[in-house]
């Protein structure tokens, strides 16, 4: 942790073997700027050089973190180059449609006239969607017990790139064909 926080404190490059899922350890050089908590786990926020793209790394696969002191950091690489770091996504989170006793859910989250108005960053919008078990199908079809709030204006996540992990969420595009 020390290399990591150290490197977001002075802008550096990390030189680290990451654990993917996807392809087992791989050496990595990344631009990290924020840590995340997605409620289960901890995630380094930053550019990887290797995709050319802004991902986020578990710290718990991350091995022997190198700074990489005399690197220069490009302003495609910064914190402010990250579309979905800076974009705020307001979501309208309410009681279940399913609910009997909604009010129950409106006093326990304080909505205010059954609405509970969340702003969060569209990088991190998946995770708290998640983390809440926010219903974020069109239908409101999700019937599980753990399941007591639905994302009323689903359309505020258009462009969020994390989606594929929250609640009931599809992607229109290819649930009517059209994407990939």
């Amino acid at each position: 942790m020390a290399h990591i926080t150290r490197a977001i404190h002075n802008k550096q490059a990390l030189r680290i073997g990451y654990r993917p899922l996807s392809s087992g350890l791989s050496e990595r050089e990344i631009v990290p700027f924020a840590l995340v908590d997605n409620g289960l786990r901890w995630h380094v926020k930053g550019y990887d050089r290797a995709k050319s793209r802004f991902s986020d790394f578990v710290i718990n696969r991350i091995e022997n973190p190198f700074e990489l002191p005399q690197s220069d950091v490009s302003e495609e690489e910064s914190r402010d180059a990250d579309i979905q770091w800076n974009r705020i996504v307001e979501m309208h989170i309410v009681p279940h449609p399913r609910l009997k006793h909604p009010e129950t859910i409106e006093a326990e989250y304080a909505m205010k006239e059954g609405v509970l108005k969340v702003q969060v960053r569209a990088a991190v919008a998946g995770y708290v969607l998640r983390y809440w078990n926010v219903d974020c199908s069109d239908a409101h079809n999700l019937n599980g017990p753990e399941n007591h709030l639905w994302l009323q204006n689903r359309q505020t996540l258009y462009g969020v790139e994390n989606l594929i992990i929250a609640p009931g969420y599809e992607d229109q595009d290819t649930k009517d064909g059209i994407g990939s």
